[in-house]
């Protein structure tokens, strides 16, 4: 045990009775002694570096080893408060907070204002027991009591610090972040608790109220005398009694859409959706208080500090960052920086936009769709309170929305009719784990983007595995249905398009994988020439299998409607590109065009090349396809087929084959079969103007790059998440 301090008077003076309280008792074979004289006596001969040890100790426990008095290592030293006990003792949580009624308003508002910050904080990431319940009033309910206001603010604090620990656990993604969801034997299930909306509601109509009685002219003033003012300062009540509304409203409405986003099949989203609205409304209340507040407190409404918890700008009573450090982890506390008030306003607005998203999506049964409102929804980089109510809306009792089953999920999606579910091959095993893989994979993509990249390239060995056996149960079925005049079982069929959809949906997961590298800037500029080579070639085989997909579910179509002959105006509807493909063209294309530039710029004109002293560009390759290498993912691809593809590119072969005015054609042509899709139509726009970028930026490459040293050659991400775009500039 490492020991070092010059804290000797504190240790003293703090030193514990172990004879009379201890929390570990003395029994037959042990006996508490105080070790402070040995302690204070060795402090004197100890020296920088040195420590105590016993002879079995050794560098693997040096490791693990905590060092007495030291504030980041001690989780039990002793700060400013020994207990929770000992601080409302020294009066850090006063009842009432002042004699003054117009003090404690101002009070108790700050208390809410820090509380709201405290919230966000531990939203983020950080500690319950160092943020929330920081506030001795929270921990001690009873304190409260004789405080109608201050009671049930409280109370509903708790109320939905349990309502939001409960949904993350449920939902199993506090493993991104384990202290989210650790109480540390904090009171959050107090008796009483759950009566907290309706003791909200009584405090907000009595303030209703006060502020109608203050409002009210003079000739109707004397009947409301009965009605005891918020405080004391007639010319203040209008204005204390708005900031208090705004807040407790505010509470209240997020209290509601927690609950209403509970309901089971999400029968509870369009009332959640008007609560949000009202969140957000009071929330602009609350920052319109500012002003008021701050002007009462220093008779300024100047904005002083950046990093002020409140909106009066005021320190809040009743807060100790160390309150709970005894109890709060095995662990040494962390050192944690709560957000500022506008900070934290700004955090709720954003998490009340992603559950306003999440409210408005149709619970469409199509798997498709669902996948790309997903994608598109992590885009905004939603924190984890908003994707964990994602998640759990979209799986519910092992189906989607609580509402379909997965296999009838998977059927949907993969062009098969729902007559197909009474089929008895949909019994088998491996359709089971079909499902079950299905519903990793959504769970998997609600996650943050570190963990869900991580996950993806993993779960890439269960589509490939189950790929394998559907496969071979396909061969059998089609063995047994030789002799059938179709050539083909109703059994071989079913397998036929199910292993078509899972190609397809592994290669979408592969193409989602690589596109996250980007997002968390995986890849350096001197690496972007294998990363969009890969890309392009999953992308090739993602449009191969989707439009397999939609030919062999055509192909079905028209058999059962026994068509004789086709029509020219058949042939030439079948001759047409799908959008869905034309749209992944576009993608191919830029791909292809970024691949094949940069391979040019680093062969001709030796840029974008950095060895690396610690591995080769092969080892990079594999550390950064690894998970797909191992799946397969796509057959035959390897780094010397990279190099093969690359190696010979020049700046006068990229321009002759300009993929990026072939995918600027793809865009235009393409965008008017979205226009019901915006978020798809949006995206078009962005890629067609990358490649017109591209176009250009080439063109100038290839009339003076090779001639013009000053020529400087970057890729940007300024207009599309993972397509660059080229900058030319002269140094």
């Amino acid at each position: 045990m490492d020991w070092k301090s010059t804290e000797q008077a504190s240790m003293e003076r703090h030193a514990p009775n172990h004879s009379s309280s201890s929390s570990i008792p003395a029994t037959e074979n042990t006996v508490w002694a105080d070790a402070s004289p040995l302690l204070d006596t060795v402090c004197k001969e100890l020296r920088d570096g040195e420590l105590i040890h016993g002879d079995n100790f050794n560098l693997y426990a040096a490791m693990s080893a905590l060092e007495i008095m030291d504030p980041k290592m001690d989780s039990g030293i002793i700060n400013k408060y020994a207990s929770v006990d000992e601080a409302i003792e020294d009066g850090l949580a006063p009842v009432p907070i002042s004699i003054d009624k117009t003090v404690d308003v101002q009070c108790i508002i700050d208390i809410i204002d820090h509380l709201l910050a405290c919230e966000a904080t531990w939203h983020k990431g950080h500690s319950l027991a160092q943020t929330v319940f920081s506030c001795a009033y929270l921990v001690r309910p009873e304190r409260t009591l004789s405080h109608a206001l201050l009671d049930s603010y409280c109370k509903v604090i708790r109320a939905t610090c349990k309502a939001v620990t409960t949904i993350v656990s449920d939902a199993r993604t506090h493993e991104e972040e384990d202290l989210f969801t650790m109480s540390y034997g904090l009171p959050l299930n107090v008796e009483g608790d759950e009566k907290c909306l309706s003791l909200l509601n009584a405090v907000e109509e009595n303030i209703s109220r006060q502020l109608r009685a203050c409002k009210a002219p003079l000739s109707k003033r004397k009947p409301l005398e009965d009605i005891e003012p918020l405080q004391t300062n007639f010319d203040l009540e209008e204005g204390y009694c708005k900031a208090l509304l705004c807040r407790l409203r505010f509470r209240k409405h997020f209290c509601h859409v927690l609950s209403c986003m509970r309901r089971p099949q999400g029968r509870g989203l369009e009332l959640a959706r008007k609560h949000i609205a009202s969140c957000i409304s009071e929330l602009g209340s609350i920052l319109n208080s500012a002003e008021f507040l701050m002007f009462n407190a220093y008779g300024t409404c100047e904005d002083g500090t950046e990093d002020r918890t409140t909106a009066s700008g005021r320190q809040a009573i009743g807060f100790d960052a160390n309150l709970n450090s005894r109890i709060s982890a095995p662990t040494p506390p962390r050192s944690i920086k709560i957000l500022s008030w506008k900070k934290a306003i700004k955090y709720f607005e954003n998490l009340l936009h992603h559950l306003d998203i999440i409210c408005s999506y149709p619970l469409d049964p199509s798997l498709d769709a669902l996948l790309r409102f997903v994608a598109q929804f992590q885009k905004a980089q939603p924190d984890l309170v908003a994707r964990v109510h994602l998640q759990l809306l979209l799986v519910q009792d092992g189906k989607l929305y609580g509402r379909y089953p997965v296999l009838a999920v998977i059927i949907r999606a993969a062009r098969l009719t729902e007559v197909i579910m009474r089929h008895d091959i949909l019994k088998n095993e491996y359709f089971v784990q079909l499902g079950q893989i299905v519903i990793n994979m959504l769970k998997i993509l609600c996650t943050n983007a570190a963990w869900q990249r991580r996950k993806l390239g993993k779960i890439l060995q269960d589509w490939r595995a189950i790929y394998s056996q559907l496969e071979l149960a396909f061969r059998k079925e089609s063995g047994e249905g030789s002799s059938i005049s179709n050539g083909e079982n109703a059994s071989a069929g079913i397998l036929k398009h199910i292993l078509i959809w899972v190609e397809e949906q592994t290669y979408w997961i592969a193409h989602r994988f690589l596109v996250l590298g980007f997002e968390l800037e995986l890849y350096s500029p001197s690496e972007y020439c294998m990363v969009y080579w890969y890309l392009s070639v999953v992308l090739i085989r993602l449009a191969e299998k989707k439009h397999l997909k939609m030919t062999v579910s055509d192909g079905s179509a028209k058999q059962k409607g026994k068509k004789r002959k086709d029509s020219p105006k058949d042939l030439a509807r079948e001759a047409r590109i799908p959008p869905a493909i034309s749209f992944l063209q576009c993608q191919i294309c830029l791909a292809e065009g970024l691949a094949l530039l940069l391979a040019a710029l680093r062969n001709e004109l030796i840029v974008l090349q950095s060895p690396s002293p610690f591995n080769s560009e092969h080892e990079r390759f594999l550390q950064h396809f690894e998970l797909l290498q191992k799946a397969c993912i796509p057959d035959l691809i390897s780094y010397p087929s990279f190099k093969e593809s690359t190696s010979y590119a020049r700046i006068s072969s990229v321009v002759m084959y300009n993929y990026f005015k072939d995918a600027q054609k793809i865009a235009k042509e393409v965008k008017s079969s979205f226009l019901n899709d915006p978020d798809r139509s949006a995206e078009l726009r962005i890629l067609e103007q990358v490649a017109e970028h591209n176009s250009v930026a080439l063109n100038v490459i290839s009339r003076v790059g090779a001639l013009d040293p000053s020529l400087k050659v970057s890729f940007e991400f300024i207009h599309h998440p993972y397509f660059a775009t080229v900058v030319v500039k002269r140094s």
